[in-house]
């Protein structure tokens, strides 16, 4: 498989995510935030591609690709933070993909491309947290206006794979890379199988809120607070119980109304979205 073929499956997936709609919370095409709109999306998924096909070429340098995809993500849009997340879950994936040619070999593959990860890995993905402006729990004693921070990880010798266990017990992101990307292939089977009854976009809305029905999203932790997150959850978990899929999908837009109105955005679940529809993509998903 080409490295252009993998790119263009991390950038197909980053706008299947941003398009599908109602997610609710998110921005989707009928959806934007103040500041930041569903074109700067696009503009974002677009702009990374060469990004993409660097990552899907390299066996190292985890660290230092996702502060490149974060960087090359904002000179070409001014909405901020788009795509933070997914590039921390896409990354590793696509380095992976560039190593083998099937599902299996992928789950083999992105387990070694992370704990493959050096200190320097470390110290460019933290500093990719300021060139993001990324609003996050700090890891231990490690704070991120502080530049003295990045001397820290060198002194402790702290790897990307050791910062992501450190954050893996309430970051929902950092624990793809511990358990093997489990969430990521649990939701590409979900999508699969969704797909040919309810089309693309529907087979995204269903994944997502069975994501966020079971797994209490992290932005909204850090953004709220576990109570918020876990009320979303159960809310999600309750609409899925509805069995006629008309009412299903319009209690579906209400909910998404109400998480708009109050700035409540799953943006953790929706990166997950993303990596579960690049591995879809990779396996020859068509729709």
């Amino acid at each position: 498989m080409t490295t252009s073929h993998i790119s263009r499956c991390a950038q197909l997936a980053m706008l299947l995510e941003v398009s599908a709609t109602p997610k609710p919370g998110n921005i989707d095409r009928d959806h934007n935030y103040a500041d930041t709109r569903f074109e700067h999306f696009l503009a974002s998924a677009v702009g990374v591609f060469p990004i993409l096909e660097k990552a899907a070429r390299s066996d190292s340098g985890a660290g230092s690709l996702i502060r490149e995809a974060v960087l090359e993500s904002s000179k070409w849009q001014k909405g901020g933070n788009t795509h933070f997340g997914a590039f921390i879950l896409l990354i590793p994936l696509v380095m992976a993909a560039g190593r083998c040619d099937d599902i299996e070999g992928l789950k083999v593959q992105v387990k070694k491309v992370v704990r493959r990860t050096t200190v320097n890995d470390a110290v460019e993905f933290y500093r990719a947290f300021s060139d993001a402006g990324v609003k996050v729990k700090p890891v231990k004693d490690l704070d991120l206006t502080d530049a003295a921070s990045t001397e820290k990880i060198r002194a402790q010798g702290l790897t990307l794979f050791n910062m992501m266990e450190i954050s893996a017990g309430y970051d929902m992101i950092a624990e793809e890379w511990t358990n093997g990307f489990q969430k990521t292939f649990e939701c590409a089977a979900s999508i699969q199988n969704k797909i040919k009854k309810h089309g693309i976009n529907d087979a995204v809305v269903l994944t997502f809120m069975e994501l966020l029905s079971k797994y209490k999203d992290t932005f909204i932790q850090t953004k709220f607070d576990y109570a918020k997150a876990d009320e979303v959850s159960i809310r999600a978990k309750n609409i899925l119980k509805t069995d006629d899929m008309d009412d299903k999908m319009h209690n579906i837009h209400s909910f998404d109304d109400e998480l708009i109105k109050n700035g409540v955005n799953p943006g953790s679940t929706a990166d997950l979205i993303i990596s579960g529809l690049f591995v879809s993509l990779f396996e020859g998903m068509r729709f």
